[in-house]
Parts: C-alpha cells; structure tokens; sequence
C-alpha cells in the first residue's frame, strides 16, 4: 500500500483494493465487450443497437475510470492490465463472431446482470467495512448499470 492521510484503516483501504480490484476487471471487460457488440451487430435494428452499445461503452469508461482512482486514492495501485483483467473478470465470455442482434443482446444481457450482482455485493461489503465512499461509488455503478439492464433486455422482449 501507498503513504496516504487518508484516515480508513490501512486494514480497510488494503481490503477495499482488493474488492475494487476485482469490480475494477469486470468493469474492463465490460466495456471490451460493449465496444465489441458496438463494431459487430448487424441486422435491422442496427443503428440503435449500434448506439446504445457506444453508451454502454462510455458509462463502462467512466466507471473504470472511478473505480481505479478510488484505488489510486486508497493507497493501492490499480491493475488494468490485459492479464489481469482476464484472470479476474467475472464476466461470461462473449461469444466469438457473434453478428445476429440477439446474440448481441443476450450476451450483454448476462453481462451487465452479472456486473450488476458483483456492484451489489461491493455495496454491501464496503459498507460492512466502514467504507461509505466505497459504498456509494458502487451504488452509483449499479444503478446505472441496471439502467442499461432496462434498455438491453427490452430488445430481446
């Protein structure tokens, strides 16, 4: 851990690293994935499906983005490497080739639910460890997520 005068617990600071660390490679591979259903869809629904997973894209950025400084503030160092991400990604693994808008869909669909479930756990654990900041930073993540959520599935209804 970094020198910081941040008054969190060394203890606290080190497990929230390790809690955003973690969220912090769903978030990446989140936005990877996004990115590659936005180059790929194709199908009639194409150009909203094709915007919607540019927004999805840049709200998955900006919360990389939020969760590796909260380390960086923490006193840990984040690890957005290729590696590590993919060793640590919770994510389903998006389907190779994928064109049809419903693959799409449905594998953003498992996605974002995923994602969502571990920014929900994050709030709690954070939480019960006397890490508001934390808590919060999560329960931002995860109501926009679900939002987006919202707008995947209404595609596959």
């Amino acid at each position: 851990m970094n020198k910081t005068r941040n008054d969190l617990p060394e203890a606290t600071r080190k497990a929230m690293c390790d809690l955003l660390g973690a969220r912090l490679a769903d978030a990446i591979d989140l936005s990877l994935q996004s990115k590659q259903a936005h180059w790929n869809v194709k199908g009639p629904q194409f150009f909203a499906l094709h915007q919607l997973f540019d927004k999805i894209y840049e709200a998955a950025g900006e919360q990389v983005d939020d969760v590796a400084e909260r380390i960086v503030e923490l006193g840990g160092t984040a690890d957005g490497t290729l590696p590590t991400t993919s060793k640590k990604t919770t994510l389903p693994a998006f389907p190779n080739g994928a064109v049809a808008a419903e693959v799409h869909l449905a594998a953003l669909a498992g996605a974002l639910a995923t994602f969502g479930k571990g920014a929900r756990a994050a709030i709690e654990t954070a939480a019960k460890a006397g890490d508001a900041d934390t808590a919060d930073l999560f329960t931002e993540i995860s109501r926009e997520n679900d939002k987006y959520l919202w707008m995947v599935e209404a595609h596959l209804q």
